[in-house]
């Protein structure tokens, strides 16, 4: 298998979600996982716009990341190719719920043996770059 995929219910608007995903201060607040704060260099929010930036973790130590907007569908899917190392598509998706908007995130990687050797890395921070996506849209964080 080479996508690791979650899903989170968040109790709140598909367009409260996008707003948070497109506004690039606000995607800095919870983008990555526990500890991360982010630097952007670049961040073109439109189809086959770039965007670099660089993901800080607790002890300083800078990780820079280069992604294209592949796709965006206000309010539904925005797609990143994640084109340095490693290499995957991220696809976010949201979708109207009876609890409010139900969001998947799907990490595909190029590569199975890439995906099978970080997924002990993606998994758990997939799920608290949800953990920060949700107190950020419910005025929590």
């Amino acid at each position: 298998m080479n996508s690791l995929k979650t899903s989170r219910q968040i109790a709140t608007s598909r367009e409260a979600i996008f707003a948070a995903i497109q506004d690039p201060s606000r995607l800095a607040r919870w983008w990555g996982p526990n500890g991360f704060s982010n630097r952007f260099e670049t961040f073109e929010f439109k189809t086959g716009g770039k965007w670099a930036f660089s993901m800080i973790d607790p002890d300083g130590k800078t990780y820079p990341n280069e992604a294209v907007f592949a796709s965006i569908e206000p309010d539904r899917q925005v797609v990143v190719d994640h084109v340095s190392q490693p290499h995957f598509v991220l696809t976010i998706t949201l979708a109207s719920s009876s609890g409010g908007t139900l969001v998947t995130w799907d990490q595909t990687f190029a590569d199975t043996a890439m995906a099978e050797a970080l997924r002990h890395i993606c998994e758990p921070a997939n799920e608290q770059n949800l953990d920060r996506l949700q107190a950020e849209v419910l005025g929590t964080a």
